[in-house]
């Protein structure tokens, strides 16, 4: 047998190999600049100015960024235990009593499990609760049971309940002052830990209920929300250079929908309009969308960019993102094929 020497074998170069860690990776891209936990960061500073705010969490703190708030005003921090009816219920309460609370957990357990309680105790009864909640969409590599990808149809469905998704940590930081002036029960979901930082180069200012053009373009026109923002801008660079001009309208607040702008957008003639978020295609901002197209008789070319009508893998979050169509890579190849 003929044994090759060092000097005959090619090696391939090593793929960079994805550790567990991955599952639960920060979404920004390499390089991009990130703030760290936004959303403690601003409760906690704003809960200086109001005496009203409190914070509680069903012992996901630190998961939450919650632990922010915790560290600044202990006796404002309540910590409920792992029980999610529960700290809807007291945060109900403590409405009542003229508090601000701001309760804090996972989305899935906000949605699937505490949503009679949030419907009876806090909707119905259109109380100052702020539910904000992680792990929105596919922001976790850890399967069904921490994947949020239906939280929108959900909560888009509940009357009196306002619904956010802010895009990245100047968004969170505008929207948590936003949304404590708002006299009303919110639910917004959140991007923790290390967030990207995105819209600071649109000169960006978030509005309750506004949606914004952040470039203009020709060709198509991407209605996005969430962190899908900050693909479908990564995505615009790539396809610019393919000579394809991108417009892009942020979307953050789902409940009540922005109709006027959307409509004043989708009316541009030439344009294929292509709606991208991180949730199931079933029941989210793509269908809020072409329902109120059609109410008004709008009828462009249409396309969804959006996870499937499934339960998803578990694994490290950039293959899932592949996998499942939201990477900027995926989105920009959906686009690009499309025209």
């Amino acid at each position: 047998m003929n044994t090759p020497t060092s000097a005959t074998v090619t090696a391939e170069p090593a793929k960079k190999r994805l550790t567990t860690s991955a599952m639960i990776a920060s979404i920004a891209s390499e390089g991009q600049p990130t703030r760290p936990a936004p959303f403690g960061h601003a409760l906690a500073a704003l809960a200086e100015q109001r005496k009203d705010i409190v914070g509680l969490s069903a012992d996901l703190a630190k998961y939450t960024d919650l632990h922010i708030f915790a560290k600044a005003h202990p006796d404002r921090f309540y910590q409920m235990g792992m029980a999610e009816q529960l700290l809807m219920s007291a945060a109900a309460g403590m409405a009542r009593e003229g508090f601000t609370p701001f309760a804090t957990t996972y989305a899935v357990f906000a949605s699937r499990r505490a949503y009679d309680f949030i419907c009876m105790a806090i909707a119905e009864e259109n109380l100052n609760v702020k539910i904000v909640c992680a792990l929105p969409g596919l922001t976790t590599g850890y399967g069904p049971s921490h994947q949020a990808t239906d939280d929108l149809a959900i909560f888009r469905a509940m009357p009196n309940l306002m619904v956010i998704d802010p895009c990245d940590a100047l968004e969170i930081e505008q929207a948590v002052p936003a949304i404590a002036a708002h006299n009303g029960p919110v639910y917004m979901r959140l991007l923790r830990g290390n967030v990207p930082l995105v819209l600071d180069r649109f000169d960006y200012k978030f509005e309750i209920g506004k949606a914004k053009t952040l470039c203009p373009g020709k060709d198509v026109l991407i209605i996005s929300t969430g962190l899908m923002t900050m693909r479908a801008v990564e995505a615009a660079d790539r396809l610019r250079a393919d000579g394809i001009d991108a417009s892009i309208l942020h979307v953050p607040t789902i409940k009540p929908l922005d109709e006027q702008t959307i409509l004043a957008e989708a009316r541009k003639p030439g344009r294929l309009v292509v709606i991208v978020e991180n949730h199931s295609i079933m029941g989210g901002l793509g269908e809020a969308v072409a329902s109120l197209l059609l109410r008004n008789g709008v009828t462009p070319t249409f396309r969804q960019i959006a996870l499937p009508d499934a339960f998803l893998d578990a694994g490290a979050l950039p293959t899932l993102h592949d996998r499942y169509g939201i990477s900027t890579q995926a989105v920009a190849a959906q686009i690009k094929g499309w025209l």
